[in-house]
C-alpha cells in the first residue's frame, strides 16, 4: 500500500504585528522557508514534483500565485510548478492534505506543502477591502442565492466566537483561564527550547515574539468587543507573520533518495458547519475522522487544534471529550500567533516534534476556517 510520509517540518518564528517580520516581503518570506526545507532534507528540487502554499488575502505581494512566486524567489528550478490554497484558516493544513492525496493517488512522489502571510503588511480582510471599490459591501451580502438561504444577519469570526460561547456555556473566566495557560505554555516551550528544531531564523527574528506577560486581573480590565459579549482581545489569536513548510514523499521518493521520514499521513478529511457559527466545524470533523479511522480520542496522544478563538477549544474539548493535558501543550495562537496561511504547516512542525519529545504515536490537527469548514490531519510518528 502507497504511503506519504512527512520527511521533515520546518518554520520561521512567529512574528507579532510590525514585528521582526513585518517588513520582509511575502515572496522572500516563502523562499526563505522553501530554501530552508530543500537544505535541510538535502533533496535534489528538481525532483520536486510540485509546490502547495496556503495563503490567504492574495493580494499585493501576496497576488499571483504565491507558491511559485516564492519558489522561483529562492532560485530553485523553474520546472517545478506552484499552486496556492485558499482554505481560509486551514489553508496550509488543506496544503498538507493536497500533497499527501496526490502521492497517495500515485500522481506525484515529492511534495513542498507550507504556507506564508505578512498580516503586517496585509491586514486580514484586504481582499474584502479592495473588492470594495467594485461595489461589494461583504462577501455575500449581494448575493441572492446567500441571503435567501441565510439572510442579512452579520457573518464573522468575532459574533461566531460570541455564539460557541453561549451555546456550550463557557464563561468569560473560563476563556480568560484558557488564554492565560497558552501564554505560560508557550513561555515555557520558549525557554525549554522545544521549538528549536522547527525554526530557521530570519534575519533578527530568531524566537516567537507573542507571548506576552499577563495575568487574569489584566484580562479581566479589557473591554469586550461587543457589549454584552465575552470576547475580548486576550482570548483571540494575535495578528501575526510568518512561513512553514513541510516536506511529503512517497514510498518510492523515501528509498530513491535516501530520506529518513519521520511520520507518514494516517488520515486527511475535511467537514463543513454552520457558517453563521463559523468556528465550530472542527467538532463535526473530528467526529467524522474518529469514525473514519476507527481511532478514539483517547487513542490520540498529542492534540493541535488552532486558538483562533478561546471557545474554539474550550467547546471542542467539551464535545470531543479529550484530554486538557493533550490539547496545545505548548501554547497555542493566542499566545504564539495565527499567521492565517501559515498556521496549518506551523502547527504541524509543532506537532511533529512535540510527538517525538513525549515518544506518542498518533497526533491530531484541526483548524476551524472561515465559511464554517474544518480540516483534520492524523498523523502517526515513525520510530526511529
Amino acid at each position: 500500500m502507497t504511503e506519504a510520509y512527512i520527511v521533515d517540518a520546518v518554520r520561521t518564528p512567529i512574528g507579532k504585528k510590525n514585528g521582526g517580520l513585518a517588513g520582509v516581503h511575502p515572496i522572500d518570506l516563502g523562499a526563505h522557508i522553501i530554501a530552508a526545507l530543500v537544505e535541510r532534507t538535502g533533496i535534489d528540487p528538481s525532483d520536486v514534483d510540485d509546490v502547495v502554499f496556503g495563503c490567504v488575502d492574495a493580494v499585493g505581494g501576496q497576488a499571483g500565485n504565491i507558491a511559485r512566486m516564492a519558489w522561483l524567489a529562492a532560485g530553485l528550478p523553474q520546472h517545478v510548478p506552484g499552486v496556492t490554497v485558499d482554505r481560509q484558516c486551514g489553508s496550509s493544513q488543506q496544503a498538507i492534505q493536497f500533497g499527501a492525496q496526490a502521492i497517495l493517488a500515485g500522481t506525484a512522489d515529492l511534495i513542498v506543502a507550507g504556507g506564508v502571510q505578512n498580516m503586517s503588511q496585509i491586514p486580514i480582510s484586504s481582499a474584502m477591502v479592495v473588492g470594495e471599490q467594485f461595489g461589494f459591501t461583504t462577501p455575500t451580502a449581494e448575493s441572492k442565492g446567500w441571503t435567501e438561504r441565510y439572510g442579512n444577519q452579520e457573518v464573522s469570526q468575532f459574533k461566531g466566537a460570541e455564539m460557541i460561547a453561549d451555546k456550550w456555556d463557557i464563561s468569560r473566566e473560563d476563556l480568560e483561564k484558557w488564554a492565560l495557560q497558552s501564554h505560560e505554555r508557550a513561555k515555557a516551550a520558549i525557554a525549554a527550547g522545544r521549538f528549536d528544531n522547527e525554526i530557521v531564523p530570519l534575519g533578527d527574528a530568531t524566537v516567537d515574539e507573542g507571548p506576552r506577560d499577563t495575568s487574569l486581573e489584566k484580562m479581566a480590565g479589557l473591554n469586550v468587543l461587543v457589549e454584552g459579549g465575552k470576547m475580548t482581545a486576550a482570548v483571540a489569536s494575535q495578528i501575526s507573520d510568518g512561513a512553514s513548510a513541510l516536506l511529503l514523499a512517497s514510498d518510492e521518493a523515501v528509498k530513491k533518495h535516501g530520506l529518513k521520514p519521520r511520520a507518514r499521513i494516517h488520515h486527511v478529511s475535511a467537514r463543513g458547519d454552520d457558517p453563521i457559527f463559523m468556528l465550530s466545524a472542527p467538532i463535526p470533523a473530528t467526529q467524522y475522522a474518529l469514525e473514519k479511522t476507527g481511532l478514539t480520542i483517547d487513542d490520540i496522544d498529542l492534540i493541535e487544534i488552532n486558538e483562533a478563538f478561546a471557545p474554539v477549544v474550550l467547546a471542542w474539548i467539551k464535545e470531543i471529550g479529550a484530554d486538557p493535558a493533550k490539547v496545545n501543550v505548548n501554547g497555542g495562537a493566542i499566545a504564539l500567533g495565527h499567521p492565517l496561511g501559515a498556521t496549518g504547516t506551523k502547527l504541524m512542525a509543532t506537532l511533529l516534534n512535540e510527538l517525538e519529545r513525549i515518544g506518542g504515536r498518533y497526533g491530531l490537527l484541526t483548524i476551524c476556517e472561515g465559511g464554517g469548514t474544518a480540516n483534520v490531519t492524523i498523523i502517526e510518528r515513525i520510530e526511529s
